[in-house]
């Protein structure tokens, strides 16, 4: 009987699994071993995955959409301060025109009128000026107030939502307390 024959690309697949074998052989790969290794990296990842993974994604997604709110809250309250600064500027322009319009008023009327009849208008163009200013200064006081008032509610409303913290009333007015401080600085 003749021994089986191997064909050429039987022989040429028998040689290539041979230099593979060598090769694995050499850089010291024992097969059931590294097989065994990737089942349980496989294994230890899905665990990873399920319960250690998730987990820390959602707890730092949680983390980033608070930050985003906060940084909203931050500039919602940037807006309502340039929106006060602007209503108060505004309430300002106006007083001011208002006191040169009646002092422009005044001026033409001392023109008209006798010596006598000037100063006294000029009197009351002073006092109307200082009721003015006394108004501008009340009205001002008033503005800065409100805004200090509600700066302060909202830099606890903010605080109390990014800390997810209830203030005690000492901590409200502490906060209160250092927000108008910042503000008036």
């Amino acid at each position: 009987m003749q021994p089986p024959t191997l064909s050429q690309e039987t022989f040429l697949d028998l040689k290539t699994m041979d230099a593979m074998g060598n090769v694995a052989r050499q850089f010291g790969v024992y097969w059931p071993n590294f097989i065994a290794q990737v089942v349980l990296f496989v294994i230890v990842y899905f665990v990873l995955r399920k319960y250690a993974f998730g987990p820390v994604v959602a707890m730092l997604e949680e983390r980033r959409r608070r930050i985003e709110e906060g940084q909203i809250n931050a500039e919602r309250i940037k807006k309502q301060l340039a929106e006060a600064q602007a209503k108060y500027e505004e309430i300002l322009a106006r007083a001011n025109a208002e006191s040169q319009r009646l002092i422009e008023e005044v001026r033409l009327s001392g023109e008209r009128l006798s010596e006598q009849k000037r100063q006294q208008a000029m009197a009351e163009a002073e006092q109307i000026i200082s009721k003015a200013r006394e108004s501008i200064v009340q009205e001002r006081e008033r503005t800065m107030l409100e805004l200090k008032r509600d700066f302060g509610r909202l830099v606890v409303e903010t605080t109390t939502k990014v800390t997810k913290k209830v203030l005690t009333p000492e901590d409200q007015q502490r906060i209160n307390e250092e927000a108008v401080r910042d503000l008036a600085a």
